[in-house]
């Protein structure tokens, strides 16, 4: 078998040197770059790439075949056609809009499961880990892996991929328990390479790289170390794995990894480029889902839904990853309306909660109990305002349930662009009778509902409703202790108007509408860490764990796709 030794991008002379990648990949010496000789090409390679490889990736060695190779050597020429000299190689990267080509084309729906391992031992210490395979899970770790088994009991999984470092591998076993269906060890689901930076306390790498160690946290994707581009190779290796993954048996599939390879994942899977990065958090442990549903054509990429974000063994309102934010806006959908709960378009704009929305309304005014609310936003239609109103009272009666009664009062502010989408023709119709030959998604892509609002105004509608939120957010007055000065506001909406304000959030377009899912009663948090004029931070879509008995399951049966 013939060795191809290789590296990420840029290589140095003396590795190109040492190894003579230059005569095997016609690399560069001026630009110091990779490049593809001649004599290569995707469709029919010469002979030295027709049986197979071992790639050398720095001290890792690993068996790769024809496909991977190539889709290897592609994303580094796709790299380093966006590198230039390095004057220009700390550009700010354009915003992405939802764009799925690096997807297989699926035949059936897909639904995959992405968890995060449990608390590590280097986690434990705040040792940076990186690919390495030192750590452990803790015994807390542990536990944390054991509630996610839980959770995803009820799952009938076809196959999981993991990652082979120790610390995922073990997470992977608990979960997984007595399944008797395959397991995958998959290499290109190990963490982020940080090369120079693992193993060190990140106390250590302040100290020891200054203002390199400034860029990783301030600017990651144009971060560089040891010349290489950590999270623009991640980035090129998740697209491969959902080659790997896509491309598998079966219809719902879990994959155990990692906090940044998690995050690339959902990233990858939904459009959204390396600046994203530390944008979509992933906590220990917390349970990501992503549906893929194929095109009506039956070809191209496959549609793209985020059901839930970093849904975790323990509230998502206790901190657990990412920076801590004194500043953030929780995103509430309103109680089930009989509507809902049948499955229809809302019959009219005056419909209520019925009764398992006013429980779910409870629920989430139970959860909030220990979060100082500053104001409660909220639409104009009676199920928003029953949900609103449920969470006001109960926050201004918590300071009251203990021995010393003191009670304070919750602004309640209305705003007119929270209201539902007009639906039109659609309205108090079933999904199935509307969408019975296009999927909701192929929707999204026109306009076309006869009486209904159209998508470009929810989206400018949305957009200025983001707005007011975000300047109601700085508004709120800061106190002097540190406790008061958290602020935070809630916001009751529709989960389809939530939507577009999480896409407005993240600076997409209006082609991302279809991009998310929301189920009534649940919770979103975005985090301001850098406070309201900052970047909005998203700890968790979707959260209903706090629902109990009536929280939709993280994983439901698999449906048709009519029923999708």
């Amino acid at each position: 078998m013939a060795t191809l030794l290789c590296t990420a991008l840029p290589v140095s002379s003396s590795y190109r040197s040492k190894f003579g990648v230059a005569s095997q990949l016609g690399l560069s010496s001026r630009h110091q770059r990779l490049s593809i000789p001649a004599s290569f090409s995707l469709g029919s390679s010469p002979g030295w790439l027709s049986t197979g490889f071992v790639l050398r990736h720095s001290a890792l060695i690993l068996k790769v075949d024809q496909r991977k190779l190539r889709t290897l050597v592609t994303a580094a020429l796709t790299d380093a056609e966006q590198t230039s000299e390095s004057s220009s190689l700390k550009r700010d990267l354009e915003t992405s809009v939802a764009s799925h080509d690096a997807l297989p084309p699926i035949e059936t729906r897909k639904r995959v499961v992405l968890v995060r391992h449990g608390e590590s031992t280097w986690n434990a210490i705040g040792r940076i880990q990186g690919s390495s395979d030192f750590a452990v899970l803790t015994p807390k770790g542990e536990g944390q892996a054991e509630t996610s088994r839980q959770m995803l009991l009820g799952d009938n999984f076809d196959s999981c991929f993991y990652s082979p470092l120790a610390r995922t591998k073990r997470t992977a076993e608990i979960i997984w328990g007595d399944r008797k269906k395959p397991m995958k060890s998959l290499f290109d689901l190990r963490e982020i390479d940080l090369y120079s930076f693992q193993g060190l306390y990140k106390q250590e790498g302040k100290d020891r790289y200054g203002e390199n160690y400034r860029m990783w946290q301030k600017d990651a994707a144009n971060f560089e170390i040891d010349g290489h581009y950590p999270v623009r190779e991640l980035w090129a290796r998740a697209q491969s794995c959902w080659q790997s993954i896509l491309n598998s048996s079966g219809t719902s599939i879990l994959v155990v990894a990692h906090n940044a390879v998690n995050q690339a994942l959902v990233a990858t899977a939904t459009g959204l480029g390396p600046e994203y990065f530390r944008q979509l958090l992933q906590s220990n442990c917390g349970v990501s889902v992503l549906d893929f549903t194929p095109r009506m054509s039956g070809d191209g990429p496959p549609y793209v839904c985020l059901d839930r974000l970093n849904q975790t063994p323990s509230p998502p309102l206790i901190a657990s990853g990412g920076r801590k934010a004194l500043t953030r806006i929780l995103l509430v959908c309103h109680g089930a309306t009989d509507s809902s709960t049948q499955q229809r378009f809302p019959a009219d704009e005056d419909e209520n909660v019925n009764v398992l929305g006013g429980i779910q309304s409870g629920k989430v005014a139970e959860l909030l109990l220990d979060v100082n609310v500053n104001v409660v936003l909220h639409g104009p239609q009676p199920c928003v305002k029953h949900t609103a109103t449920y969470i006001t009272q109960v926050q201004e009666a918590a300071d009251c349930l203990g021995v010393d009664c003191l009670p304070r009062y919750v602004d309640m502010k209305e705003l007119s662009s929270l209201r539902d989408m007009v639906w039109g023709e659609w309205v108090g119709k079933s999904k199935e009778t509307v969408l019975e030959r296009e999927r909701w998604q192929d929707y999204l892509q026109h306009e076309d509902v006869p009486g209904a609002e159209s998508l470009s105004s929810l989206w400018e509608r949305a957009g200025q409703a983001w707005q007011e939120v975000v300047a109601e957010l700085g508004n709120v007055p800061a106190a002097d202790s540190k406790e008061s000065q958290e602020r935070t506001v809630v916001v009751v909406s529709h989960p389809t108007v939530h939507v577009a304000m999480v896409a407005h959030c993240l600076g997409l377009t209006q082609a991302a509408l279809g991009s998310y899912h929301l189920d009534t009663g649940s919770l979103s948090v975005i985090d301001f860490p850098d406070g309201s004029s900052g970047k909005g931070i998203v700890r968790c879509l979707n959260y209903t764990a706090h629902l109990g008995r009536w929280a939709v399951p993280v994983t439901r049966p698999t449906l048709a796709d009519e029923d999708f």
